[in-house]
């Protein structure tokens, strides 16, 4: 197995256009050959004649899923690529893609991304490889994230249900209760803050990402896509209730004007002066390892309900292994795929701390059972799977979501900096999300 930095990979390919994602809706340079015939047999065949297979991807975890790969299949030699994170990683693929060559034979790409890569046909629907078959073996939620229209866009890799983390230790102090609603939630905010000014509930400086897992919690739908078809709406029941809960937060400044993953996010964690994060269940291994000087203050309790007694979550981050159309090894990266996210292969990076997607993981005694030391010996994975199987159905992203996540900081928030409001600030986001995907080919309702 070979680890590779991107320096020196792509090279004239980063000239090509300068947002290549405009490509979900006008068409790609990658010519689509239809549908694949494969079979067991086919992947078997070639295992047996080996090759070489590049893996874009910035999870740790996959080292040493690759490394047992190997052990397994001695003629395969796969070639890890950190390729960057997230959305630094998407414009190099897309434009390897549409160049039709420097293309990954399999790539991370994060749920809310999968979206501009299915819609111009840039990945293989993994459906002839047999990958229908794991449909009941991955959480609702992440399935959903990889399907459409009987295609399986990508395999589920981990998830990212939300839960309350919260500062024991602080709340103690202070008499304060664990939330259970999103009203009681805005109440601690304002007896913590009183009862020490450089206490805040949480930071926020604007996210995208957070607030839309917020508003899929409360039931907004903004977004709705049938192909090239969208709708975006930040005026709806569900996103009204996040806005009026959020403003006030806003208004009577009680979060901390402090960007999340920066030093001193790390330091209001450490500090106690940021005392609650609504996060997915992937957090406990940054708590662990930013904040460790906390181990023991920090607890884990369900997510705060918008209608008390309810048990609706959502998810927040997860990303999936997708075979690109321009993959040069097409059945070994899909036998792979399918090593990296089910079976022993997802226990592996489960083990070393990933977030299961696999109903299997998710509900085994032993990943139920486990004490977190860092959590006061607490065992936080039964409300993580518990979390899990209460996300709220029938949510979608836009199949430009990239872009519109790049914007967000230049229409929303400007709530967080400037008297605008923030659903106004949301309806400048979509005014802004709509005249992109016209212009870009998409039909638009708002």
């Amino acid at each position: 197995m070979r680890t590779l930095t991107l320096r020196g990979l792509l090279g004239p390919l980063a000239v090509l256009a300068a947002l290549s994602l405009t490509a979900t809706a006008c068409g790609s340079d990658t010519e689509d050959t239809g549908a694949v015939s494969a079979s067991p047999m086919d992947i078997n065949a070639a295992l047996e004649r080996g090759g070489k297979v590049t893996v874009w991807a910035w999870e740790p975890t996959l080292k040493k899923v690759a490394e047992d790969f190997e052990k397994k299949y001695p003629k395969v030699d796969i070639e890890l690529v950190n390729a960057g994170t997230g959305d630094k990683q998407y414009m190099p693929l897309q434009n390897a893609i549409a160049a039709g060559n420097g293309a990954p034979d399999v790539a991370q790409i994060e749920y809310y991304a999968l979206g501009q890569f299915t819609i111009d046909k840039s990945v293989e629907d993994l459906s002839p490889y047999g990958a229908q078959r794991w449909g009941t073996s991955f959480t609702s939620g992440t399935w959903d994230a990889v399907t459409g229209d009987k295609a399986v866009y990508a395999l589920p890799m981990d998830s990212g249900p939300m839960a309350f983390f919260y500062n024991k230790k602080v709340f103690d102090k202070h008499g304060v209760k664990v939330p259970t609603t999103w009203d009681e939630y805005v109440e601690a905010a304002r007896t913590l803050h009183k009862a020490d000014p450089k206490i805040f509930i949480t930071n926020d400086t604007g996210d995208a990402g957070a607030t839309t897992s917020l508003i899929w919690q409360a039931g907004g739908r903004p977004y709705r896509t049938d192909g090239t078809d969208v709708t975006v709406d930040f005026d709806d029941e569900g996103t009204r209730k996040y806005t009026a809960t959020w403003q006030k937060l806003l208004d009577e400044k009680l979060v901390a004007p402090i960007s999340t993953w920066s030093d001193a996010w790390y330091k209001g964690l450490a500090d106690g002066s940021i005392a609650t994060l609504s996060i997915g269940a992937w957090m406990p291994a940054n708590l662990t390892s930013g904040v460790a000087s906390a181990s023991g203050d920090w607890r884990v309790a369900p997510l705060p309900q918008w209608t008390k007694g309810e048990k609706t979550t959502a998810e927040n981050g997860g990303s999936s292994l997708a075979v690109p159309k321009a993959a040069m090894n097409k059945e070994l990266a899909y036998a792979f795929t399918e090593f990296a996210t089910t079976g022993a292969g997802a226990s592996t990076r489960v083990a070393q701390g990933a977030f299961p997607a696999t109903r299997t993981d998710l509900e085994s005694k032993a990943f139920l059972d486990t004490k977190f030391p860092y959590f006061g010996g607490q065992q936080a994975n039964r409300i993580f799977a518990e979390s899990a199987r209460n996300v709220g159905a029938d949510w979608s992203y836009l199949p430009f979501q990239v872009y519109a996540n790049s914007i967000f900081n230049d229409t929303a928030g400007k709530a967080y900096v400037t008297p605008t409001t923030l659903a106004d600030g949301l309806k400048a986001w979509q005014d802004a999300s709509v005249t992109y995907g016209k212009d870009h080919g998409f039909t638009v309702n708002e």
